[in-house]
Formats: structure tokens, C-alpha cells, sequence
């Protein structure tokens, strides 16, 4: 059911650092060769910071913990699921192979006794949700998997105030890393306060706080804003999304597709500026996912 590469399985063995990846930004996220590209960034940005990557994709049926570069580039031009946690059985059962979602993605990093994991922006809560009920199952996974997760918020395309609410209601802890604000994932600002951390040392005791003493199986948040130099401006950004929800309607696009839908029509409105913001701050939470996992492994004394 589950292959774990032997350089993470060394390192978990070890109590070497780790860092997960998702895989939905490979499938669903960019276009080919820029998906590729982009997984193969990431992964050198963790592997910057001391850290091993764990690139966590679905290959025929057998959850992968570490993919090779032959199976990244599989995946990279599969046209393949976009697996959520609920359908990880459906998938295994069937013999599927696909990317998985931040949801997917700390389930099997949770079984593979990985700790931290980074990603662009989680899933939330979609915009008119009142009346689709559209929440993302990130949110739901993220209540019961005692992970770390990096990210730029959520993505800028939900109801973001919405989606903080609902991670205070859900019990999980989300603290901003050198800002109070929560990111809206394209821009820095939201005007949504948040706790903040101003140092890497600041979230290990967090860590072992939450799950070692108070032994809570919840996730911990870091929202990361994205690099200032790549960061979009606001108003943009918003009559972007305002354009393609418009479009999605049109097109009734529904559901697990809509994300994806979204992503291109910015990506294509933008003329390529919402994609280089997006791999420019999936960069930027690797690298910190990849000196918090360093961090932790030292507090166990065993980095």
C-alpha cells in the first residue's frame, strides 16, 4: 500500500528532517514542463535548508513517499487524479495514479511518520459557500493529522475570512510567520489578524507543546506571505478572480474541478504573473518547512 523511497526511510529512521510536497500542483496546478520544473524546485529548496524531500504522489495504486525523478515526470504528464484524502481507498482499490491534494498529502505523511509538510496555499472555504457548500476536506484533514504544514494561507480564489473562521472553529492553530496577518496566498495583506512567530525556534516548542504535551492530533498552521518582490497587487488580483468565477459559472464547473479551472483562467488572464507568484511562494514555504524540520529534529537530538 505505501513505498517509501530509501533516502526518506533512512532519514526517518535517522530522525533526520523531512519535508513532504503535494503533488496536486504537478497534476492540476501547472502546465507541463513547468509542473516538473516546479516539484524539482521545490524539492531543491528543502534540500537547501538540511532537510530531505518526501514528493508524495499515487503511482498505480501504491501510495508513493518520495517519488523518483522517472515517476515525477510520469506524473508530471498524466492526466491523472486529483486524490483528496476520502478517495485515497477508492484510488488504492482501483489501482489509480494521480496527484494528491494538501489533505492526501498529510494523510500519507502522517502514516509515514513525517511531521512537516509545505505547499502553496490549503484548500477552505469557497466563495458563496452559504449556498454551494463548497468546504474544502484540507480544512476537515488538518483537525485530525498532527502535522506542521507551511503555506501561504489559503488560496486567494476562497472566502478567506470564512476559511480562518472555520480553522478556529476546527481547533487548528495557525500562526503567522514574521506578520499578523493572514495571507491572501497572491498578496501579503488581508486585514485578518493571526498570532505571529518571528523565528523558526519559536515553533518547535509550539510543536511539542501541541501534540507531546497537551496531546492534541490536530495540525499546526504557519502562514507564510509570499516574497515581496513577487507578491501581486490586491485590486488586481481581485477583478482577476471576480472574471473567472464569472467564467466558471458560465461553464458550470463544480466541485473538485473548479479549482484547477480557476488557477488557469488566472494564470492565462495574468499573462503568466499569478503562476510565478505561485511557484515564487511555494519556493519560499519550502525552504522554511525545510529549516522548521531541521529545527524539530534537533529539539529530538537526533539531527
Amino acid at each position: 500500500m505505501i513505498e517509501i523511497h530509501e533516502e526518506v526511510r533512512q532519514a526517518l529512521a535517522q530522525g533526520k528532517p523531512v519535508v513532504s510536497l503535494e503533488t496536486a500542483l504537478v497534476t492540476h496546478g501547472l502546465p507541463f514542463p513547468q509542473n516538473l520544473e516546479t516539484a524539482a524546485l521545490l524539492e531543491q529548496a528543502v534540500r537547501k535548508e538540511g532537510a530531505v524531500p518526501a514528493t508524495i504522489g499515487v503511482m498505480r495504486g501504491i501510495l508513493k513517499v518520495g517519488l523518483t525523478s522517472a515517476e515525477l515526470e510520469e506524473l508530471a504528464g498524466l492526466q491523472g487524479e486529483k486524490i483528496q484524502a476520502r478517495s485515497l481507498a477508492l484510488v488504492l482499490a482501483k489501482q489509480l495514479s494521480g496527484g494528491t491534494t494538501v489533505s492526501a498529502t498529510i494523510r500519507i505523511a502522517c502514516l509515514a511518520g513525517i511531521r512537516v509538510m509545505a505547499t502553496g496555499g490549503i484548500g477552505g472555504v469557497h466563495r458563496q459557500a452559504e449556498i454551494t457548500f463548497d468546504i474544502s476536506e484540507d480544512l476537515t484533514e488538518l483537525a485530525k493529522t498532527p502535522i506542521l504544514v507551511v503555506s501561504a494561507g489559503a488560496k486567494a480564489i476562497l472566502d478567506l475570512p470564512r476559511t480562518v473562521e472555520r480553522l478556529e472553529t476546527l481547533g487548528i492553530l495557525t500562526l503567522g510567520f514574521r506578520t499578523d496577518e493572514f495571507p491572501a496566498f497572491y498578496t501579503r495583506h488581508s486585514s485578518l489578524r493571526i498570532p505571529s512567530v518571528d523565528v523558526v525556534e519559536e515553533i518547535v516548542p509550539v510543536m511539542h507543546a501541541t501534540w507531546d504535551e497537551l496531546k492534541l492530533e490536530t495540525a499546526i498552521l504557519i502562514a507564510n506571505p509570499p516574497p515581496r518582490a513577487k507578491e501581486l497587487p490586491a485590486a488586481m488580483v481581485e477583478e482577476l478572480i471576480a472574471n473567472a468565477l464569472a467564467a466558471a459559472e458560465e461553464a458550470r464547473v463544480r466541485g473538485k474541478d473548479l479549482t484547477p479551472f480557476l488557477l488557469s483562467y488566472l494564470e492565462k488572464a495574468s499573462n503568466g504573473k499569478t503562476a510565478i507568484t505561485n511557484i515564487a511562494l511555494a519556493e519560499s514555504n519550502a525552504r522554511l518547512a525545510g529549516k522548521i524540520a531541521r529545527a524539530y529534529a534537533t529539539s529530538m537530538g537526533k539531527a
